[in-house]
């Protein structure tokens, strides 16, 4: 049997003691990432939730539009050709995204212009990603953006008498005027958009 000299023993330790560290220092790296990948994530939740919220607001005071302006040329610039009416429903933003722990940022609300009926909001998160080993995260918050946009479900017909017919998918046409119109969300959908 070969026996090393005692100069050799006790050679490898320090190399196991330089992977274990690099193994941590890896694993603790990874869950920094994965935090800051979660803290993202909860910043477009309530950008998400915030649009939603102001596009929602923004169709339900359309519906009183719709109550008090029943022209011809107003029904057939909403339905017909995407000249929307209502640009109010921003208010409605903060406090849902306050409901997801996020703040909407200076400015963060606001109507996209894309030529349809659309809103825009900016958010950041409350809390910062927190202490991990890559430095500088202590301080960071995640910020994101979301738009939520209206698409119109009806067509306007226009007729001498009533003022015409809006045929919206999946109701009855109704006869403008007659009765009360159709509720918010059978007149328009609502779809978080691609930024």
């Amino acid at each position: 049997m070969i026996q090393g000299s005692s100069r050799e023993e006790g050679q490898v330790a320090p190399a196991y003691v330089v992977v274990v560290a690099s193994l941590l220092f890896l694993a603790l790296a990874f869950f920094a990432v994965g935090q800051a990948g979660a803290t993202r994530n909860g910043a477009q939740t309530g950008a998400d939730a915030a649009a939603l919220a102001a596009a929602k607001e923004s169709r339900d005071q359309f519906e009183l539009e719709l109550q008090a302006g029943l022209d011809r040329a107003f029904l057939a610039a909403v339905f017909n050709l995407g000249q929307f009416g209502s640009f109010r429903g921003c208010e409605e933003a903060f406090p849902m995204a306050e409901q997801n722990d996020t703040v909407v940022t200076a400015g963060g609300c606001r109507p996209a212009h894309n030529g349809g009926w659309a809103f825009t909001v900016e958010v950041e998160t409350r809390k910062p990603v927190g202490d991990t080993v890559l430095p500088g995260t202590e301080t960071k918050k995640a910020t994101a953006d979301a738009t939520a946009a209206l698409t119109s479900r009806c067509r306007y017909t226009p007729a001498p008498e009533p003022l015409g017919t809006l045929t919206c998918e999946g109701t009855v046409p109704w006869l403008v005027g007659e009765g009360p119109p159709p509720d918010g969300p059978d007149l328009f959908d609502i779809r978080l958009a691609e930024n």
